[in-house]
């Protein structure tokens, strides 16, 4: 399958401003590009993009007194298939974790593993471990939060999403990944491109999507709690603890986002020959 994908995105700036871009794909998918996934800028500024602690790609710039515009367009193939579902996954002993999965076990600016530790207990406590449990907390989450684009607030952490009762995608995959590290198994925050592939088209604009990432049987496996189904056609840019370590930009001073367009369509399927 290959997928036409790409932004283009406005901020506007009182003055020059040091700005941090996670917009790129991210690595492990950079062999399934068909052309280039070039960021464009109007900015006199060079983009300079380097390789950051969680293995993205940030970009860095300095945005001018004004409009600063960025924008890409890319064609990538993807396998077709959904999202991986193996119920027979355990999970792993946190004496046996590797060390760089030891890290997603920790509370985070919007994972509140303190505030949510005893809720998870008399919640889950009692599920069968491994996949079944992660897919126990994914279901209740589902459940629980209402989806709504006009319930979006960047300030909006796990605990006040399970308080609250409403969100958008990076709730959803909060509240989980808090869920599931309160029980000891390692979870991160994973955003990019998710369209409308092989489910019926949503009457709203297109826009990035969070999932979030658990580590049972020695790697690690998606979940999506928002839809709670498996999807075909994920386009990972970025991971993290949380959206505080994946914004799609950071601005280091006064900024406005004044235009947002994101692309992601199916343009074709591949065949190959027998």
């Amino acid at each position: 399958m290959l997928i036409r994908a790409g932004y283009d995105i406005s901020i506007q700036c009182e003055t020059e401003t040091p700005l941090i871009a996670l917009l790129s794909i991210h690595p492990s998918r950079a062999a399934d590009l068909r052309t280039p996934a070039v960021i464009t800028s109007n900015g006199r500024a060079p983009l300079h993009a380097a390789i950051d602690e969680f293995g993205n790609v940030r970009t860095r710039t300095l945005a001018p007194a004004g409009l600063l515009k960025l924008s890409t367009s890319f064609v990538i193939e993807d396998s077709g298939r959904p999202d991986e579902v193996a119920p027979w996954a355990e999970e792993v002993p946190v004496a046996l974790l590797p060390d760089d999965a030891v890290m997603f076990l920790m509370g985070s600016r919007y994972c509140e593993t303190d505030r949510l530790s005893e809720l998870a207990w008399a919640l889950f406590g009692s599920t069968p471990r491994g996949w079944r449990r992660v897919q126990a907390i994914v279901d209740w989450v589902h459940d629980r939060l209402t989806f709504g684009y006009q319930f979006a607030r960047s300030t909006r952490t796990a605990f006040e999403a399970y308080q609250e009762r409403v969100g958008v995608c990076r709730d959803f995959a909060h509240l989980s990944i808090a869920l599931c590290r309160c029980m000891n198994i390692p979870a991160r925050y994973a955003t990019g491109y998710l369209g409308d592939i092989c489910v019926p088209p949503v009457d709203a604009p297109m826009d990035f999507s969070a999932w979030f990432e658990v580590f049972l049987g020695g790697r690690w496996y998606t979940f999506d709690a928002r839809h709670n189904v498996p999807r075909v056609g994920r386009i990972l840019m970025a991971r993290g603890r949380d959206a505080a370590d994946v914004a799609i930009t950071t601005t280091f001073g006064p900024s406005r986002l004044v235009g947002f367009q994101v692309m992601t369509d199916e343009v074709s399927r591949v065949s190959s020959a027998a």
